[in-house]
């Protein structure tokens, strides 16, 4: 994702927003927990436990209770203690980290999660966020929202991929970077089953009725 670092002003009424987990695109969010993950023989309850868990390869003793939250949030919360250790190049590496997060989220929930993000059509997609202009767009008083939102720029990123690249994304390779561990074992190749059974639903059956371009 090229130019991370722009600010968009995005218009609320044009876009599909999710704030709240509860809401229709709240599955979007990192703050989901409707999605959780296994990454080698580690099991990961959050695509956020996940990308906090990263920032610690070299402190597994704190991956392990992040990764012991139910909430994600929770989960953000407990890696707080640690955010001084994190990796040196934490900062460098933050944006590739969270897109190899969504791309696990999409090729172990390939049905559900990608049905989800394909059903927001061509629109803008945004974390809407109080807080956050990074990661997210703040609300302004004239209704739009305003920031980097790089995790919606990320979902649309790989919406795009998903549209147009379908068998690309069927393995998810380790991020190249060092040290790329969790639990003190290196992250390995992640490989979707979305092509396991012809009887599969969701996304499968929408790219048997022509939704995907191979």
């Amino acid at each position: 994702m090229a130019g991370t670092d722009a600010v968009r002003t995005y218009r609320a009424d044009e876009c599909v927003k999710f704030r709240f987990t509860r809401e229709a695109f709240g599955g979007l969010s990192n703050m989901s927990s409707q999605y959780p993950l296994r990454v080698g023989d580690v099991a990961v309850p959050s695509s956020e436990a996940l990308y906090q868990a990263c920032r610690f390869p070299h402190l597994p003793s704190a991956q392990s209770v992040i990764l012991a939250q139910r909430s994600p949030m929770t989960a953000k919360m407990k890696s707080k203690p640690y955010r001084s250790q994190s990796r040196t190049d934490w900062e460098r590496i933050k944006v590739q980290v969270m897109r190899w997060c969504l791309r696990v989220k999409l090729a172990e929930h390939w049905d559900d999660f990608g049905t989800l993000m394909l059903s927001t059509g061509d629109k803008p997609i945004v974390e809407e966020s109080k807080k956050d202009d990074f990661w997210g767009a703040k609300p302004q008083d004239d209704g739009s929202l305003v920031g980097i939102n790089a995790l919606g720029r990320l979902l649309m990123e790989l919406r795009n991929q998903l549209s147009e690249r379908f068998y690309d994304l069927i393995e998810v390779n380790p991020l190249d970077i060092p040290d790329f561990s969790l639990g003190g074992e290196p992250i390995g190749v992640i490989r979707s089953d979305c092509t396991a059974a012809p009887q599969s639903r969701g996304l499968s059956q929408a790219y048997r009725q022509g939704m995907l371009i191979t």
